[in-house]
């Protein structure tokens, strides 16, 4: 993956040979939580979708690499009095994002009890704003369909946000995009208000419920 700052990505993977990712309503909080800790210091985040097998972000990157404050603790017996100490790096975004899947995917091991591959070795990101990186099917078939629309610069990103959105519905799981929990739909409708997204920026861009 490759990020410039400035720019709006569609970011998305799914679970090693479909097999789901969630499992509880309690996995999809996490991952949310996983997402809030280690994306939104890098971008913004303009819509996202969990979906049982796969996962969906709209991005617009504010910094690809950013300072990662990470205490370490070390304990010797659990007698001693614990020290702790602040390391100071610096994290790209591919790093977070790796990182995110990876401590997802060891919590989903020990409560499933299982080993291996949670997601795809390879997470999908795709610039919509760079129109060169695009071509008229920018997402894989099994997520999605052929686009083809007269001004990409313009129209692209709310192509991916109403895709986002939507993909509950095209997958079968509800009638209606209100009835898909774990979208930022209803963040955007009025029925949640939810703190994940950055409403304004999305106004800013241009992108809004169709």
């Amino acid at each position: 993956m490759q990020f410039a700052t400035d720019h709006i990505y569609h970011v998305y993977n799914r679970g090693n040979n479909s097999q789901p990712i969630f499992f509880s309503g309690e996995n999809y909080l996490f991952f949310l939580k996983k997402i809030r800790k280690h994306i939104l210091p890098h971008a913004d985040i303009l819509a996202w979708c969990l979906m049982p097998n796969h996962f969906h972000l709209m991005v617009y990157v504010k910094a690809v690499e950013v300072s990662n404050n990470e205490q370490v603790t070390e304990s010797h017996q659990l007698t001693r009095k614990i020290k702790s100490h602040q390391l100071t790096k610096k994290r790209m975004l591919n790093d977070s994002i790796s990182i995110m899947l990876r401590s997802y995917t060891r919590a989903i091991q020990n409560q499933n009890k299982f080993t291996g591959s949670l997601f795809q070795h390879r997470t999908k990101a795709i610039c919509l704003t760079e129109i060169d990186g695009i071509t008229p099917a920018w997402f894989e078939t099994r997520y999605g369909t052929v686009i083809n629309i007269i001004d990409p610069e313009k129209e692209y990103p709310q192509v991916c946000f109403d895709y986002i959105h939507q993909n509950p519905v095209k997958s079968g799981l509800v009638k209606t995009p209100a009835e898909w929990e774990f979208s930022s739909y209803r963040d955007y409708v009025g029925l949640r208000d939810g703190k994940l997204i950055n409403r304004e920026k999305a106004a800013e861009l241009g992108v809004k419920i169709s």
